[in-house]
């Protein structure tokens, strides 16, 4: 019989799901060194968030086929050595999405009425009716910056409540959206006519301070802030200058930048911020659901099945990795180019594999093209073991197809994304072991994806590409390589720019500022 070993308070139900899959000890708070005593005995591990498994944890633990984590995160888990080790890591990445989205339906009513600030004013011994007049949130416009799983549930509790829902997600498909009643839109346009933004994202580089003042100077004036996705994301000195202006009514916060925040931290006593201190996954229901579902996940791997909610890289045959490998890097920069430098709605992705990934199992590539497109906006890791649960769960339509004519190439990986209004090509191959992108939405370049690049889609005329270089070179941007494209002489072009550091928002402002160019991109890979 396997042996469990669970570090960590879940909830009883979890516990009766792992005793049918083994033989469980509950030992709580162990310490580091008696952790690594006791693991090599067992063959799960099952923690919640303070239990730190390190690899030298995963060295010890010799018999481990899988690591749990009753919680939507694994940063505490080194998820590469225990792949490296044939460990499956499991979480439990759906238990909190309906608390969270009850959370934030939660702090649009109370925003709207001034629920909190109604009931401490009560409770000061006073009686102030005509204070508290409030908005009704029916038929008022609700902007979901992020429409996954936690999105996708305010958005269905906002539509009983007779709102309008628009929501900007460059992943989520056109027919995902309409499922649910929301629209589709640019950011910019939900800014502009949402009467309440309600943040659901992950926080990664490409999404701190987010909502800086900037993007909160471009929302619908007298609009309000929620937050319950993760501190960082919104620049708070930003929001409570935006507050005193009047540029927003009012916000509501569950997370923050620094946790738990300062006793005299100005942003917890703004009188127009509602705060919650990050209770957005503290409900019975969650818990019980976050014990349950890793116990689910453990319990599979251990019965030699695949888990649902595994979060590391599938197995690929010895024999296949030698052309695969190198065509999975390609994958994921292509899906992560894509998912920056399209930012319309996309309605389906088709893929060619030509040359000789016609000849392989391009099942790990595809996986792999979808983790690119998906980690950017996804609130957990994506990998290729997840990735085509969450893409499902957003709706995306992929198609795929193989060529033995590779033109010029050896192998060539194709990408073909449609959306409402165009067809958008992109496609790469692999020369010397190394990622090259060949074509880039249409345009025919051929550069390594690798760091910050700027792509700019500009009118070909002399002198573009020194107006360009000047501006990066004032703001002391240094380019290491560029590559240009164009329909014909004269006619559209774009301008890929490889750089040494990223171009900052006020760069590329400037840039789309320039005569003859269209739009000015910073991408990251």
């Amino acid at each position: 019989m396997d042996r469990i070993l669970v570090t960590e308070k879940i909830a009883a139900e979890g516990l009766d799901v792992l005793r049918r899959a083994g033989a469980v000890d509950v030992k709580l708070d162990l310490d580091k060194a008696a952790l690594l005593a006791q693991v090599a005995e067992y063959d799960a591990l099952v923690v919640r968030s303070a239990t730190k498994v390190t690899a030298e944890v995963i060295a010890a633990g010799k018999q481990l086929k899988v690591i749990g984590r009753a919680g939507t995160g694994v940063d505490n888990i080194d998820v590469e050595a225990a792949t490296r080790n044939g460990i499956i890591v499991v979480n439990a990445p759906a238990s909190n999405n309906v608390a969270v989205a009850e959370l934030a339906i939660g702090l649009l009513i109370s925003l709207a009425r001034s629920i909190p600030q109604a009931h401490a004013s009560l409770q000061s011994g006073k009686w102030e009716r005509t204070k508290f007049v409030g908005w009704e949130v029916r038929g008022k416009t609700l902007g979901l910056v992020g429409l996954g799983r936690i999105g996708s549930e305010v958005a269905i509790r906002a539509r009983a409540l007779e709102m309008t829902i628009l929501a900007y997600d460059p992943v989520v498909s056109l027919d995902r959206a309409e499922q649910i009643g929301v629209e589709l839109v640019s950011m910019d346009d939900l800014l502009a006519r949402s009467d309440v933004v309600s943040l659901h994202i992950p926080l990664v580089e490409g999404t701190r301070n987010l909502f800086d003042a900037s993007r909160i100077a471009r929302m619908k004036r007298g609009a309000c802030l929620i937050n319950a996705s993760r501190g960082g994301i919104v620049d708070e000195a930003a929001l409570m200058e935006a507050l005193d202006s009047g540029q927003l009514t009012a916000a509501a916060l569950d997370v923050f930048s620094q946790e738990p925040p300062a006793p005299d931290a100005l942003v917890t006593h703004h009188p127009k911020i509602i705060t919650v201190p990050h209770i957005g996954a503290s409900t019975a229901e969650a818990q019980i659901s976050a014990g349950s579902e890793v116990a689910e996940g453990v319990a599979a791997a251990l019965g030699g099945e695949t888990p649902r909610y595994a979060v590391n890289a599938p197995f690929v045959a010895p024999e296949s990795w030698g052309v695969l490998q190198p065509y999975m890097t390609l994958g994921r920069q292509l899906g992560r180019l894509i998912s920056q430098m399209i930012v319309d709605p996309v309605r389906s992705y088709d893929l060619e594999f030509r040359g000789e990934l016609a000849e392989v199992d391009t099942h790990p590539v595809r996986l792999a093209v979808l983790q690119g497109l998906l980690e950017a906006n996804s609130p957990m890791r994506i990998t290729p073991v997840n990735a085509p649960l969450i893409a499902r769960e957003r709706g995306v339509r992929l198609t795929e197809r193989t060529d033995p004519d590779a033109q010029s190439y050896t192998g060539l990986l194709v990408v073909n994304v449609q959306t409402a209004e165009n067809l958008h090509c992109f496609s790469g191959s692999v020369l010397r072991g190394e990622s090259h992108i060949i074509q880039a939405d249409g345009y025919f370049v051929d550069f390594v994806p690798n760091g910050p690049l700027l792509f700019t889609y500009h009118r070909d005329r002399p002198g573009m590409i020194g107006r360009v270089g000047t501006l990066l070179g004032t703001s002391d941007v240094n380019i290491s390589g560029m590559y240009v494209g164009r329909l014909a002489p004269r006619e559209q072009a774009m301008m890929v720019l490889t750089l040494d550091e990223p171009a900052s928002a006020e760069v590329l402002a400037k840039i789309e500022e320039e005569e003859d160019i269209q739009r000015a991109i910073g991408v990251v890979l």
